[in-house]
């Protein structure tokens, strides 16, 4: 049994009788200071969520789902690229290799030896370009691709940034899902290789292609598959489900967070498998509610089983 938190009203008259506190308090953030090497102090969230931060701070035997602590990594895109460098660990000789993306942070686009930065971090035009802070406020999805060195001086994306390696990969998007101990995916149609962007681009001079990533870029339109590792192991044809479950549960080892989702794309030409985005608390729009809602109250079953309760209610 779910019930709401009303922030208006006090935390702890409304938590004495429940199992855990389920939040998404990446929705709830007022500001977010990347300058800052605290992550606790980067992050500003609106009052009712600092009021529940300061209870469950004083209140240890209340569950959370997840710790605030927690997911304050997942808030900062240069923290996530990171984590992902762990998942050189994974890889064995034979089979395909797991990876993030080649990255730079930049404080500033009017840096004198960018190109010879770009170079020594392995990155080449088109390069994606993404706002260090991940999410919860209003530019934190402004992006931009860029086809030409010349133009990060005039780029209008917020920073710090983190340049990202533009990967081609036949418009093909893995989407992943963790909930406790389930994986799952679906297969989205994703944007063109970087010949095909270029192309499209060279109407308007190669200038730099500015989106919000909540909002859908040009793609191929064909209806979305989706599943769960144990029932589909041979449905996604080029991808190794098994690397990339062991790289799942991985990462929700590494970050302790119980539910995730990540996008995976493939390499054209190596093979490479790149997760190239982390989130936490995703929608799972794209996974069916009888596979994702059961799964769901299972995860968070799981995380409470692991206290102590005499409740029995999920805030």
């Amino acid at each position: 049994m779910f019930v709401s938190l009303n922030y208006e009203l006090s935390i702890s008259s409304q938590t004495e009788n429940i199992d855990g506190v389920l939040h998404k308090a990446t929705d709830e953030i007022l500001s977010a200071e990347m300058s800052s090497s605290d992550f606790a102090n980067r992050i500003v969230f609106t009052e009712g969520v600092q009021s529940l931060q300061r209870y469950t701070e004083c209140h240890l035997n209340c569950c959370v789902i997840d710790p605030f602590n927690n997911i304050y990594s997942i808030l900062d895109r240069l923290k996530i690229q990171q984590h992902l460098l762990g998942l050189e660990n994974l890889n064995s000789e034979g089979h395909p290799r797991i990876r993030g993306p080649h990255f730079l942070k930049l404080n500033s686009f009017g840096e004198p030896q960018l190109e010879k930065r770009l170079a020594e971090a392995k990155l080449s035009v088109p390069t994606i370009v993404k706002p260090q802070v991940a999410c919860g406020v209003a530019d934190a999805h402004s992006m931009a691709i860029v086809f030409k060195v010349d133009d990060f001086k005039d780029l209008n994306v917020p920073l710090p940034a983190v340049l990202q390696e533009y990967v081609d990969h036949s418009s093909t998007l893995y989407k992943f899902y963790v909930l406790g101990k389930k994986v799952f995916y679906a297969i989205k149609k994703s944007i063109p290789n970087a010949d095909t962007l270029m192309r499209l681009s060279e109407g308007n001079g190669l200038k730099p292609l500015l989106f919000d990533s909540l909002k859908s870029l040009p793609v191929d339109k064909e209806k979305p598959q989706s599943g769960d590792m144990e029932s589909n192991n041979s449905s996604s044809k080029g991808i190794d489900l098994q690397l990339v479950t062991e790289a799942a549960n991985w990462l929700k080892k590494t970050l302790d967070l119980t539910i995730i989702g990540f996008d995976v794309v493939i390499q054209e030409g190596t093979g490479d498998h790149v997760i190239v985005d982390v989130n936490y608390l995703p929608s799972f729009k794209e996974v069916p509610d009888e596979i994702a809602i059961p799964a769901f109250f299972e995860a968070i079953k799981e995380k409470l089983e692991m206290k102590p309760t005499t409740a029995h209610k999920l805030a």
